[in-house]
């Protein structure tokens, strides 16, 4: 398993459409992929989970992957919330 901290600089976080790229992106990975903020950890194949978290921009979260293609889940996960859109 591996874990990367990732700050959020999307500008409107990971709300509405941002979390629903997110999700889609997660979703090409065979991997079990956890986002976590603040303790709770949620699944970040799930757009219900990930709206649950309220992330916004400045936030720091941890990305989760476990599986075959974890490290590149963890790459391009984290490279789609550090890009300032």
């Amino acid at each position: 398993m591996l874990v990367k901290q990732v700050e959020v600089k999307l500008k409107t976080g990971l709300q509405a459409r941002p979390a629903a790229l997110f999700v889609q992106e997660a979703n090409r990975f065979s991997s079990e992929i956890l986002l976590e903020k603040d303790g709770k950890k949620v699944n970040a194949k799930s757009i219900m989970g990930l709206m649950s978290l309220a992330v916004s921009s400045g936030t720091e979260i941890n990305i989760l992957a476990d599986g075959e293609d974890e490290e590149d889940a963890i790459s391009s996960l984290s490279d789609f919330i550090k890009k300032e859109r």
